[in-house]
């Protein structure tokens, strides 16, 4: 695998990783609680912070694999000029929420770096746990993007297949 698509991918490799943790660490959690009666007291901690990455780095894989849940059995029965509207119009308005969201999450870092707030058990500072929110945010704009240049360029070959048959 080379470097570039590492990088490409490197949302999906690290959610992937998240997963593998909460999985991990629930798993450890349940044996070390039932079996040895003795629990793992910072398991809850990761598990929360992997929940969190590995929803904000998946929603950045999934925009650019399109595989976010969409219904579009009403979109393709339309005209493919009036598709390409709703694809534009769908694109601002997710870059528009996607940047809203991110502007909320870097008030919530400044938040945390301002009053220093650390995990309870562990002492990790919330302003790394929380920086997810804007990172993601920005690769999910990045990705939205790429797969919105792409659908454009399906709409362009539909049309120009379109006008090849009706000649």
């Amino acid at each position: 695998m080379n470097l570039k698509k590492i990088m490409c991918n490197l949302d999906l490799l690290l959610a992937c990783v998240a997963l593998a943790i909460l999985v991990v660490v629930t798993f450890g959690g349940v044996i070390m609680r039932y079996l040895v009666n003795a629990p793992i007291i910072w398991a809850e901690e990761v598990q929360l912070w992997c929940f969190l990455w590995l929803t904000f780095l998946g929603g950045g894989a999934a925009f650019r694999y399109g595989s976010h849940v969409a219904v579009e059995i009403v979109v393709e029965q339309l005209p493919l000029s009036v598709q390409r509207i709703i694809e534009i119009v769908d694109y601002i308005i997710v870059v528009l929420v996607l940047a809203y969201l991110c502007y909320l999450g870097t008030d919530i870092v400044a938040l945390a770096m301002k009053t220093n707030k650390v995990t309870q058990i562990l002492n990790v500072p919330f302003t790394y746990i929380n920086s997810i929110i804007c990172i993601c945010c920005v690769t999910m704009i990045i990705s939205a993007t790429y797969a919105f240049k792409n659908r454009l360029a399906e709409f362009k070959k539909l049309s120009a297949s379109a006008v090849i048959k009706e000649a």
